[in-house]
């Protein structure tokens, strides 16, 4: 593929994106970093010499054993390490002393070759170039201003981690729910939503945010049949794809590769993007840790030059220890790309004896009460458990009642969903409802004959705890929904 192959989406631009100017200052930044010879009287930034730093050490687990995430739960402070050193060598020093001054607004360039390099080994988007964040909020949210203008319609999962689109809405654009099923978003809905679009209604949705592995919170994971069709549909339509992929490295009982994948894991949207309509959202922090705050985009390179813009201006480039130490992890002294895939497969391997282990209590407290039932995630960190509300001596059908939004619906599922949360508070246990999640329709527009009121008798319970807390928890739903459900009827 080309770059020359990929469309001009250069319109999906926001007036704000289009309006911003580069930092000149920044520019003057990029020639002296690409021209380290040059004598710089420019800069503004302290002396290295005078960096109180002289040294940064970083322990981190050992992949020399095939499982070496088991290795670090068993045997705690005897696992073996291995510690990565900003002194061993000129290189170092020089990534130490680089990660300490300002940089470019895209990400320290042996990051962006760190990242380059994960890219090149799990998917196949060869003329796509990536920027570093400060983790994935903080990359979707760029995208989204970046493409979102005043009383833009974007799409997304009817349910969704709902802090994306709140921080959207904030600047005016406006949400239009997508069905999901155990499969994840349902591409016929998708394409009937585009095509009987109303432009009385304002601009046709072009952008769709959709997160396709361990979807956040249903953990439904869409198949490759799935996201061949939702890129046809994206083609036909125009739309811009938000791939929001946090889980991508925690996909479970996969045993063999799907047709065009180079590995064991799913193939992403971005592996298909032969338009350059894709922009991938990535980050390290559910396989080293949050609080490192820090991503990276995937994007076409028109993408590339504006989200740079944007980030010289905002946040500048990302905090730079962090850098260091995905650049020093994945380079010749650290774990190299082959001990980080080690890693991510030892870490999958223990996320999904977890899930597997919440899956087994769940079938023993929970399934056999006949009061909830749950499919099994391939990947993610979370279990959507389906509560039969339908079975609660209180539930009623055939109402006719508006909702606040001005839907009308027709059962008070919403009503005892509300009231089971407050009862397993009380009971010593916090879930997610359903309700936290919501997109919300537009009945004036949008299809409400199945209001997501009636449907959001689920909740969201997570494995990404520990077991002794899984234990504890899952008994605790359990006892709670027999005394729910046992409450008399009205």
């Amino acid at each position: 593929m080309a770059p020359s192959s990929f469309v001009d989406l250069t319109h999906h631009f926001s007036p704000e994106t289009i309006a911003r100017k580069t930092n000149p200052l920044k520019d003057i930044i990029r020639i002296s970093l690409s021209n380290p010879q040059l004598i710089s009287l420019a800069n503004g930034d302290p002396h290295h010499s005078l960096y109180p730093i002289r040294r940064i050490d970083y322990e981190v687990a050992s992949v020399s054993s095939e499982d070496p995430v088991a290795d670090l739960k068993s045997l705690g402070d005897a696992a073996p390490t291995q510690v990565l050193s900003t002194s061993h060598d000129v290189d170092s020093q020089r990534l130490l002393k680089a990660s300490l001054q300002y940089g470019h607004g895209a990400g320290l360039a042996d990051a962006l070759r760190t990242v380059d390099s994960i890219n090149k080994a799990y998917h196949d988007a060869p003329n796509h170039v990536t920027t570093m964040t400060l983790g994935n909020a903080d990359g979707i949210t760029k995208v989204l201003r970046m493409l979102g203008a005043p009383g833009d319609y974007f799409l997304a999962d009817e349910f969704t981690f709902s802090p994306m689109p709140l921080a959207a809405e904030a600047h005016d654009v406006k949400w239009v729910p997508v069905r999901i099923d155990s499969g994840g978003i349902v591409p016929e809905v998708l394409e009937r939503i585009l095509a009987s679009w109303n432009p009385e209604r304002g601009r046709r949705p072009h952008v769709l945010y959709t997160v396709p592995c361990g979807q956040n919170p249903t953990g439904s994971t869409l198949s490759l049949e799935r996201r061949k069709k939702i890129y046809e549909i994206a083609q036909r339509y125009d739309l811009i794809i938000i791939e929001d992929d946090p889980y991508y490295f925690l996909q479970y009982d996969r045993t063999r590769s799907e047709p065009g994948a180079s590995n064991d894991f799913a193939r992403s949207l971005l592996s298909m993007d032969t338009d350059g309509r894709v922009i991938r959202i990535d980050s390290f922090s559910k396989i080293m840790a949050p609080g490192m705050r820090l991503g990276w985009i995937t994007s076409t390179p028109a993408f590339y030059d504006y989200l740079v813009k944007y980030i010289d201006l905002s946040t500048q480039n990302p905090h730079g220890f962090g850098q260091i130490l995905i650049t020093s992890l994945l380079g010749p002294s650290g774990w190299q790309l082959s001990g980080f895939d080690k890693w991510v497969r030892s870490l999958r391997a223990d996320y999904q004896r977890r899930r597997d282990f919440l899956l087994s209590l769940f079938a023993r407290e929970v399934a056999a009460t006949g009061l909830a039932s749950a499919d099994v995630p391939e990947a993610g960190m979370f279990v959507w458990v389906r509560v039969h509300v339908a079975k609660h001596p209180r539930f009623r059908s055939g109402l006719a009642a508006r909702a606040a939004d001005g839907t009308v619906v027709r059962t008070n599922t919403a009503a005892l969903m509300a009231e089971l949360f407050d009862a397993c508070v009380a009971g010593g246990l916090v879930i997610c409802p359903a309700s936290v999640f919501v997109i919300r329709a537009d009945p004036a527009h949008d299809d409400v004959s199945d209001p997501i009121d009636d449907r959001s008798n689920f909740i969201r319970t997570t494995f990404a705890g520990s077991e002794e807390t899984i234990a504890a928890g899952i008994p605790i739903l359990g006892r709670v929904l027999k005394e729910f459900f046992a409450s008399p009827a009205a």
